[in-house]
């Protein structure tokens, strides 16, 4: 997916998409944003990326700190609160739910 027809839709789903990866292991931002490219998501500059994690971190789903790098200055490293990973699994129900009415809509195949 190009950057510019996934731009619009990742806005959306941006908050989803972070937690499905902090979900799987913590991550800083820079990790992260390698992360959603290499699943196609194109790259998320850090003026959305961080915004969206901080959102997450107000509302409890993710918490933050910091760490020493070796390689510069210390990174801020993000992990799900139990309250994310109760929110991730029922956001990922949400989630089959509304794509299996979007592949209905559009006529195409339900994914599994």
């Amino acid at each position: 997916m190009s950057d510019d027809t996934s731009r619009p839709w990742l806005h959306g789903l941006l908050e989803l998409c972070l937690l499905g990866l902090l979900g799987e292991q913590r991550d800083y931002g820079l990790g992260l944003t390698s992360r959603l490219a290499e699943n196609g998501l194109g790259v998320v500059p850090g003026g959305t990326l961080y915004p969206a994690l901080l959102r997450l971190e107000t509302t409890g789903l993710v918490r933050s700190n910091r760490e020493p790098s070796t390689s510069g200055p210390p990174r801020k490293y993000f992990e799900l609160t139990d309250e994310g990973r109760r929110a991730l699994d029922g956001r990922r129900d949400e989630w089959r739910e509304f794509s299996r009415s979007i592949h209905a809509v559009l006529g195409t195949r339900t994914l599994t």
